[in-house]
């Protein structure tokens, strides 16, 4: 039985955690003071330059480097409070004016100190494996590995500078744009309750997944003539963000779309390509998901906006406080540790509720161990949303124990393995509502477990192969009309479907509001995390004081590649093999829905 846990708890963030007085006052003194402190640090090593040389005062450089890493960095406090003010609202013209300032300081900052990286990037191979090897600088090795590999990519000092100062205008200003535009939409709609009302984007994107047909059918009619609006404005922006990308790859001489991705997630393209291989090859099992759940639901088929609806008898609505009561008792029973980080999150750490100007979706927000971890939920009662809530804390308690052992150089950890802490307590709070649960509520689950299985790992794949097709045809052109874009969406997308799912009219624009296309790449890693995740928690159900395992993993950080990191707990990341038994767990669910629906004759 679920752990009845009088946890304290808000619905929104205090701010106040990262500065003490969120006013201008205090604003302009953290920019000040961080300012200061980089600028000290670049006054004092570019007249000093023995650290290219001397493996004793690179050890003193990067423990002060380090040091500024874990204290502010470049952005600061004021940095991160208006990443997260912006988050919660987009609209407040303060905001905006307040973060492009501490973002333009940012890049100064960030220019200044390039010198540093570059100059250590650039050194000879001879002096590179001499670092490499020195007892010294041990605790930086992996670090100056990830930096001598990324050196064979970087620019000199000055075109590093041009590409930082102008990356707002030729790119960032792109990438934010339709989502803006989105989050200030109101459309007016009726929902399950029967009330015609004014709603925005998110609370469409929830209502398209009703198990009212008529309600889902009118948000999906709405949400395609919304996005039929902005599809000319969102088309500009998508090939301004492949030109940028097509214009850094030739400059800093990648091979590939996705090479830099892989470069910075320390992941060889050779993994990611047995990943998206093994994962491509079974796209059967999607399929017959979506054909076992169009039987379920009556129809011959579903319609493209219906694969999420959820099926049986799960129609109860979680409260928040039901979901922060039932994830804290899993998370009690995994570990002492994730318990009291998830009560210290909650406490004022969580914002709850969707709001116009409110970005979408959901996140996990770190910076530097210097300040909290903050988590983003648009939380609308739903089963969804529980696990929601459970994988974004996967990723805050996977923050938390970093800053147990990781440095601020090694604090932070690439997608692929963040992903593997959102996915594994996502898991265990299915399982746990799967005890108890009567048989007619497991199918329920079992299909709601499928569905996000085939959502986080066949469909990121997807995805990911439609991101590839598109950079690659847009190189290939020069341009991609929008009739293109949705050509090639609705391609991929119905090759993991299947003649199940109806790729309906309205769905080809369907890429509008999808972050990632505009971030490049990352999709991958949600299906990488998942399916290590999967093999992790094998071993904790079969011996729970394998958790440790566990945590050595997440406390880890970027001290090492994943594929060490993994190797230390017995993983081979590179085998095919182990990407297949991940792959056999989902079919496995799936053939246990099948004997459910059987059983039900």
């Amino acid at each position: 039985m679920t752990k009845k846990n009088n946890i304290a708890h808000s619905k929104s963030w205090n701010l106040k955690k990262i500065l003490d007085l969120p006013d201008q006052a205090a604003i302009d003194t953290d920019l000040a003071s961080t300012k200061k402190a980089v600028l000290v640090f670049v006054d004092k090593w570019k007249k000093d330059d023995e650290y290219l040389r001397d493996p004793a005062v690179l050890a003193k450089a990067l423990s002060e480097y380090e040091r500024l890493s874990a204290d502010c960095g470049v952005s600061g406090a004021a940095g991160f409070y208006y990443s997260l003010a912006y988050a919660v609202d987009s609209l407040d013209e303060n905001i905006k004016k307040g973060m492009n300032m501490a973002s333009r300081q940012a890049k100064d900052l960030s220019n200044a100190l390039q010198f540093f990286s570059l100059g250590l990037s650039k050194i000879d191979t001879k002096k590179q494996q001499e670092f490499l090897n020195d007892p010294q600088l041990a605790p930086y090795r992996h670090f100056l590995e990830m930096l001598f590999l990324e050196g064979k990519h970087t620019l000199s000092e000055g075109q590093e500078r041009v590409l930082t100062l102008t990356s707002s205008a030729s790119y960032g200003n792109w990438a934010r744009l339709t989502g803006e535009l989105l989050a200030k939409e109101q459309i007016t709609l009726t929902g399950e309750d029967g009330k015609q009302k004014q709603r925005s984007f998110e609370e469409v994107m929830t209502l398209i997944s009703s198990r009212k047909k008529p309600v889902r059918d009118k948000a999906a009619s709405a949400l395609n003539s919304t996005l039929d609006r902005y599809v000319d404005v969102a088309t500009a922006e998508l090939n301004s963000i492949l030109e940028y990308h097509r214009v850094t790859d030739t400059l800093r001489g990648f091979d590939r779309p996705d090479a830099s991705r892989h470069m910075g997630d320390d992941v060889d393209s050779e993994v990611v390509d047995a990943l998206t291989e093994a994962v491509s090859a079974d796209f059967g099992v999607a399929k017959d998901y979506y054909t076992l759940k169009a039987r379920l639901m009556g129809q011959k088929k579903l319609a493209y906006h219906e694969r999420n609806v959820e099926y049986g008898g799960i129609d109860k609505k979680f409260s928040y406080d039901e979901a922060v009561t039932l994830a804290g008792g899993v998370f009690a029973d995994l570990d002492p540790e994730f318990e009291q980080a998830f009560k210290r999150l909650v406490s004022t750490q969580v914002d709850v509720l969707p709001a116009r100007g409110k970005r979408g979706g959901a996140f996990c927000a770190w910076d530097s161990l210097a300040h909290p971890t903050f988590v983003f939920l648009n939380y609308t009662n739903e089963l969804r949303d529980v696990t929601t809530l459970a994988h974004e804390m996967g990723h805050a308690i996977h923050a938390e124990l970093m800053r147990k052992k990781c440095d601020g150089l090694s604090f932070g950890a690439p997608t692929s393995i963040a992903e593997v802490a959102s996915t594994f307590m996502e898991d265990f709070v299915y399982r746990r509502l799967m005890n108890e649960a009567s048989q007619e509520q497991k199918l329920s689950l079992h299909i709601s477990r499928l569905n996000d299985d085939v959502s986080t790992i066949y469909r990121q794949i997807a995805a990911y192969r439609f991101e590839y097709e598109l950079h690659e045809a847009y190189r290939a052109s020069g341009y991609l009309s929008s009739s293109e874009i949705g050509s090639l969406f609705q391609k991929h997308m119905a090759s993991y479907m299947g003649p199940a799912v109806e790729q309906s009219k309205g769905s080809e624009n369907w890429w509008l509001y999808w972050s990632h296309i505009r971030y490049y790449f990352y999709n991958y890693s949600y299906a990488f995390g998942l399916l290590i995740s999967k093999a992790l928690q094998a071993r904790v159900i079969d011996d729970p004081t394998a958790i440790a395992q566990v945590k050595q993993v997440f406390e880890a950080g970027s001290s090492a590649s994943p594929r060490e990191i993994f190797a230390g707990i017995g993983i081979d990341i590179a085998s095919k093999e182990f990407w297949l038994q991940g792959l056999g767990q989902v079919k496995h669910t799936l053939e246990q829905a099948q004997k459910l629906v059987k059983n039900k004759k």
